[in-house]
């Protein structure tokens, strides 16, 4: 391939070069590789004047021209590694850009094949065709079928799958065996995209796939437009697995994977007449081809991040794009003067995507020798020879000693200690009937890392605890040393009562200058306490009372402020706030003043429940304002 340079003002694009099969195989297998393009031009339909009248015009087999719209008079060029005319049959466009990098597969490397275009513009004829002009999909799978059949034997031996699977409102669905659910799409360690719980069937010939893919394709969504009587709700995605296996030392394994794209067109709402789920579909159809363009122009920036995850296709499309895949896009166009923004599109696409360059790889394996190896004792027992020896079947098993025995059982926690022997007895059972003991350190690796850590666990606590135990002997020396005598645990025998060392009477501690006394309680009937932990308190035979002079003193200076105070002096009180204070004043005016605090409970509002504590608190915060 060489690299042609443009006039200024024109895209600047790459001459195509069929190459041959032999010329092909002499490329570098892990070299990179341009993702490559080519154009199919839909035949006109019509009358050929006024809007149905051709605006693309072919130049030769690579390149095209559009009419400017702008200026009726001048043309916008484009060269592609293909072009293919109105008359170019199905045979034409496979034999020209597709057969050529299906040899790939069996190196080991991947290839994808998407078709683009605006709806109505033939994708899904190229794609599948029709039974009198099969197209690119059973025409890939029937050819690949045969390569591999060709290319096995004793040296290699091949096997190929397929999986179908359609993204409808960006969810996957499974078309092989259908159902709502939402399959999700990961990437594995090698960063490989692959999609769990999709359907995989094996196929070993072309009646095989057909019997897996007609009825599946019947399961993909379509509807019926103003611009197409059946046109795709979904992008649809085929993929064909490809493995070798080679039959002689390092027994090499190659894994390889075909995807098949068609997708879903561009839609212009306005005039495809799109209502309720019909709009829903255009929606997500139009928001995934808008992130895939996004995606080609990350990849052509050279931008940082590139924006695969925004959209199920995009992120299915990793390896296509930017990938590890040898890839061609087929963009379909419409010739006709009413869909020129859509063909206009659709080549402004096509002409960034063939900027896109790929790394593809051969994705290789190393099986198990020991597992492939022939006994060599039966090297002349004819077809018996190839069955591996009997020592190879069991993997050698070395005799190790009980893990109880490696660790000290007497520090162990009991419930630990006994789990461990638990196990130990039950492998031993175990292990009887197959008379090969399997040691505790051959049980699953999750299994064993979490006995590990419980160990680990319970040697740290053995260790605090032994911290713990020198400390309070040293303290105990140290208790000695200073005469305090040996350090004896307290036991609770059941409720101790602490006698007081010394009672002051009443009449002895109490004097004028005081404000609380204490006395001793009047007797009378006992109540008893089932509080939780009440056997163990002291009963108090002693209270506290506020001297009764001082009481008189704090009541007499309430009942000033009720009688006399404003409503800011009554809310100055505890529990008094601005609509009790308006009761009170209220309540004074019209019957006069209060002779005792305790009338308070004669207000509108105010209960003898909410007086008492109104008293307590008060009484108590006055007392200490009393010269």
């Amino acid at each position: 391939m060489r690299l042609v340079k443009d006039p200024p003002g024109k895209i600047s694009m790459t001459s195509y070069k069929r190459l041959s099969r032999y010329e092909a195989q002499r490329t570098p297998s892990n070299a990179p590789a341009r993702v490559r393009v080519c154009v199919r031009l839909r035949p006109s339909v019509g009358t050929g004047e006024g809007k149905e009248a051709p605006c693309v015009r072919g130049v030769d087999s690579c390149s095209l021209e559009i009419l400017n719209v702008r200026n009726n008079m001048e043309t916008m060029k484009y060269k592609f590694d293909a072009y293919y005319s109105a008359t170019a049959t199905q045979y034409d466009v496979y034999m020209g850009s597709v057969q050529p990098i299906l040899h790939h597969l069996l190196e080991g490397q991947n290839a994808s094949i998407l078709a683009y275009g605006p709806t109505g513009a033939g994708k899904t004829h190229t794609m599948l065709g029709s039974p009198e002009q099969p197209g690119v999909i059973p025409r890939a799978v029937q050819n690949l079928l045969q390569m591999t059949r060709d290319a096995s034997g004793d040296e290699r031996k091949y096997s190929v799958s397929m999986s179908y699977l359609e993204i409808y409102q960006e969810k996957v669905l499974d078309l092989l065996e259908p159902s709502l659910r939402d399959l999700p799409i990961r990437e594995d360690q090698n960063h490989h995209i692959l999609v769990p719980g999709l359907t995989e069937r094996e196929i070993t010939n072309f009646s095989d796939f057909e019997k897996h893919f007609l009825p599946a394709s019947s399961n993909r969504t379509v509807a019926s437009t103003q611009l197409n009587h059946r046109s795709s709700r979904s992008h649809t995605v085929l993929l064909v697995y490809v493995s070798q296996t080679q039959g002689w030392p390092p027994y090499a394994q190659r894994a390889a994977k075909l995807c098949l794209i068609d997708l879903a067109g561009s839609e212009d709402n306005r005039r495809t007449g799109n209502r309720g789920v019909r709009l829903k579909e255009s929606g997500a159809i139009n928001t995934s081809l808008f992130v895939l363009s996004k995606v080609v122009d990350a990849l052509n920036k050279g931008l940082p991040r590139v924006p695969y995850r925004d959209s199920k296709l995009t992120r299915l499309l990793q390896d296509s794009l930017g990938g590890s895949a040898h890839s061609l896009i087929i963009a379909n166009i419409a010739p006709e003067r009413k869909y020129y923004y859509d063909t206009l599109t659709s080549l402004n696409f096509a002409a960034k995507s063939k900027q896109v360059v790929n790394k593809p790889f051969t994705q290789e394996t190393l099986l198990d020798v020991a597992s492939k190896r022939p006994c060599p004792a039966s090297s002349d027992a004819g077809p018996e020879a190839k069955r591996p020896c009997p020592e190879e079947e069991q993997p050698s098993l070395v005799e190790e000693k009980p893990f109880s025995s490696l660790l000290p059982m007497e520090n162990l926690e009991p419930a630990l200690a006994e789990k461990l022997l638990h196990l130990e007895a039950l492998e031993t059972q175990q292990a009887g009937a197959k008379s090969c003991a399997l040691p505790l350190l051959n049980t699953p690796r999750r299994e064993r890392l979490e006995l590990r850590r419980l160990l680990d666990e319970t040697r740290r606590e053995l260790e605090r605890l032994k911290k713990q135990q020198l400390e309070m002997e040293t303290k105990v020396l140290q208790d000695k040393k200073h005469g305090h005598g040996p350090w004896v645990p307290f036991k609770h025998q059941g409720p101790v009562v602490l006698p007081f060392k010394q009672v002051q009477h009443p009449e002895n501690s109490a004097n004028e200058d005081s404000i609380i006394i204490v006395k001793q309680k009047k007797g009378g009937r006992k109540k008893k306490d089932s509080a939780p932990g009440s056997e163990n308190k002291v009963p108090s035979k002693w209270e506290m009372v506020v001297r009764p002079d001082l009481m008189a003193r704090t009541k007499e200076n309430i009942l000033a402020v009720l009688n006399t105070g404003s409503v800011k002096d009554l809310m100055a009180l505890h529990q008094i706030g601005k609509k009790k204070a308006h009761r009170i004043m209220a309540w004074r005016g019209e019957h006069g003043s209060f002779e005792k605090v305790e009338d308070l409970g004669k207000v509108d509002g105010i209960s003898a429940k909410q007086v008492a504590s109104f008293l307590k608190v008060n009484i108590l915060t006055n007392i200490g304002n009393l010269e």
